[in-house]
């Protein structure tokens, strides 16, 4: 199993850290187009695996394609990352040229691999890599929605003191802070539906901050978070190499689930060795469908953006 991570920076290097110490592949690929960048990176990665007992064999590359080849999944983390005050939606004009040339560079060198979009703003990125490469839609998957229910969770745990672990929680619909969707109704903590637990008021405080949950730590950190962000692709990596069958919300291409058709949006879906496998359909309410229809018109005007530029 080979493993290739496009973007040595923050998440990226987490994201591939977190791959190589649960040995989800035999072989990972570092790729940055900054030199030396992904060779320091990964040889100090491989340097912690006689202290953290992993036997991944981790590589470096300064945008050498080639090495990258025969991966069976493909992270692709480059862009810029927010800065305090910029939105997801800033950054459409650099990225979109990014993630189009190296989806088609990985393309070249692993024409079978499963991609896996985490550069901002993700939702369009996910449709641009789709729309581009011309991949079957189960082989393109934005991370987004992992890492959006990971901050809701924690938000949730915070309010009830209860463990991040017993807690299920949910985010559907855009990876934006005004486009994201926490399930407050079905979120529960073993079984029990939180809102035994929280008021109506707790609840709306929790999924509020976790809709700015990235704009709050790129608020506090001057830059976008890494950890969480490296942690959720690693998670998704392990479902496809490990063929889980776990339900995860992610953003994939619908055909008309969930009301929406010629869209990449976070819904849940079935991951195992072939990408995305199934969607899953929750029985949104009235409220939560209208909330889903609005955030898909939001992310529809980003993609929109796609055919006014040159590419």
């Amino acid at each position: 199993m080979k493993v290739t991570v496009v973007g040595a920076g923050a998440v990226g290097a987490t994201c591939a850290d977190n791959i190589a110490r649960k040995e989800l592949c035999s072989e990972l690929v570092l790729l940055d187009i900054k030199e030396g960048i992904s060779e320091g990176k990964s040889l100090d990665l491989f340097q912690t695996s006689s202290l953290l007992g992993f036997d991944t064999r981790i590589t470096g590359s300064t945008n050498d394609y080639a090495k990258t080849a025969n991966s069976d999944v493909v992270v692709i983390t480059s862009g810029i990352p927010r800065k305090p005050g910029m939105t997801r939606e800033e950054l459409i004009g650099t990225n979109a040229n990014i993630v189009k040339g190296v989806t088609e560079n990985i393309l070249k060198h692993s024409p079978n691999a499963i991609i896996i979009v985490i550069s901002n703003p993700m939702d369009t990125m996910t449709y641009l890599a789709l729309k581009s490469s011309g991949l079957p839609k189960n082989r393109i998957i934005g991370m987004g929605g992992i890492l959006d229910s990971a901050r809701f969770k924690c938000y949730l745990s915070l309010a009830t003191g209860a463990s991040t672990n017993d807690i299920h929680g949910v985010v559907i619909g855009g990876h934006g802070d005004t486009t994201m969707i926490p399930l407050t109704r079905l979120a529960t903590i073993n079984g029990l539906p939180v809102s035994h637990k929280l008021d109506d008021a707790a609840l709306q405080k929790v999924a509020a901050d976790t809709m700015v949950g990235g704009a709050t730590l790129t608020g506090l950190l001057g830059t976008s978070a890494w950890y969480a962000p490296g942690a959720a692709g690693a998670a998704l990596v392990e479902a496809i190499v490990r063929d889980e069958k776990k339900v995860m919300p992610c953003c994939v291409y619908l055909d008309g689930e969930y009301g929406q058709k010629d869209i990449c949006l976070g819904v849940p879906v079935v991951i195992g060795k072939n990408g995305w496998e199934e969607i899953v359909d929750y029985k949104l309410n009235e409220s939560e469908q209208a909330a889903f229809a609005k955030s898909a018109d939001a992310v529809r005007s980003m993609n929109a953006v796609l055919g006014t530029m040159s590419m």
